[in-house]
């Protein structure tokens, strides 16, 4: 076989190869310096009685190992999701004046709740009986954060402060000026850390332990709030996330305990699960469901999706079943699912 002719079939193959397949080119073009090396190399020292075919072979196979080795290696070291994320805030924490944005940002322009909000304790406070409430309204949240203290000690340990406003709109009912039929409100701040331990194949890649404030600012019967210290334990594996959040409820005075049966519904934690595929997010949130034999929990589910080619905004599509969705309603099943638009995802 003529050696040259060999050499000129393969090359323009590799170079194709190159063009048109991304990461694998890299790889490819690996490969074949790696098994045309071998092949040089053996040509000066193997035994007479192999051929050009047993050569090539031989190298096909010794290169192919280098190259999938590579590409395991690459593969294990490349940052998971949360890490990306992480990265994103790390190069904007050392911006001045900088806010950030915490959890998802959205605006729902229709949600709709297949159970029907209740309108009698609105009809109660505001001594209204013909009231009368949309099951479909606008949601929108807004989350936002910023750095108080950064890697304290040279031990990558930061403390932020953060806010989220959810709001459901009532933005349809045009027979009551539209009014906003609930706003809940959360205060927090809390000291996080960057171990990267890994465990059963997962990176644990922040840590955090905070203060949580949540209410919706009403007063008399419709007010609603309570506080808890919780913990925050973050993990992933490629483009797969987990976030596991347990708290406690710190304790009021009787008298003052607007829901003294909160933990009953909103239970003692939450666990969150990610995936991002290409431009798609797909997360699940579930909390209270064990602890309450599936009689009092909640399940929430999201995706988020490109817009054609725009890239400051996604779709966004929500559906919640259970119970906590909103303050004022934390005893009342709602089982809602919302269109909207996404202006900033969590991962």
């Amino acid at each position: 076989m003529n050696f040259r002719v060999f050499l000129g079939g393969v090359f323009p193959v590799a170079l194709m190869m190159m063009l048109f397949s991304g990461h694998t080119a890299a790889h490819t073009l690996d490969s074949f310096n790696a098994r045309e090396a071998c092949i040089m190399e053996l040509v000066k020292t193997a035994p007479d009685h192999m051929t050009i075919g047993d050569l090539r072979n031989l190298c096909t196979q010794q290169s192919s190992t280098l190259a999938e080795n590579s590409r395991d290696e690459s593969n294990k070291n490349r940052p998971g999701i949360v890490e990306d994320r992480l990265s994103v805030d790390a190069t904007n924490i050392l911006k001045p004046f900088t806010i950030m944005s915490h959890r998802r940002n959205y605006l729902l322009f229709a949600a709709h709740n297949f159970q029907g909000w209740d309108p009698s304790r609105y009809s109660e406070a505001y001594d209204l009986e013909d009231l009368d409430v949309d099951d479909t309204e606008a949601q929108f949240q807004l989350s936002v954060k910023t750095p108080l203290a950064v890697d304290l000690f040279d031990k990558n340990i930061d403390i932020f402060a953060g806010y989220t406003v959810r709001s459901f709109w009532q933005v349809y009912n045009s027979d009551y000026s539209s009014p906003f039929r609930e706003t809940n409100h959360e205060p927090e701040v809390w000291m996080q850390v960057r171990p990267k331990w890994q465990i059963l194949g997962f990176n644990n890649t922040v840590n955090a332990i905070g203060l949580n404030h949540m209410s919706n600012g009403q007063g008399g019967s419709l007010s609603r709030s309570w506080n808890r210290v919780y913990g925050a334990f973050a993990f992933e594996r490629g483009n797969f996330a987990v976030l596991f959040r347990p708290w406690i409820r710190v304790e009021e005075d009787i008298e003052d305990d607007d829901n003294p049966d909160i933990t009953d519904y909103y239970g003692h934690g939450d666990l969150w699960l990610g995936y991002k595929f290409k431009n798609h997010t797909f997360s699940l949130m579930t909390r209270n469901n064990l602890e309450s034999g599936f009689s009092r929990g909640a399940v929430e589910l999201g995706w988020s999706f490109p817009l054609f080619k725009y890239p400051f905004l996604k779709g966004y599509v929500q559906y919640f079943s259970g119970y906590g969705e909103s303050l004022i309603d934390y005893d009342r099943y709602a089982n809602t699912i919302g269109v909207g638009l996404l202006f900033t995802d969590i991962l």
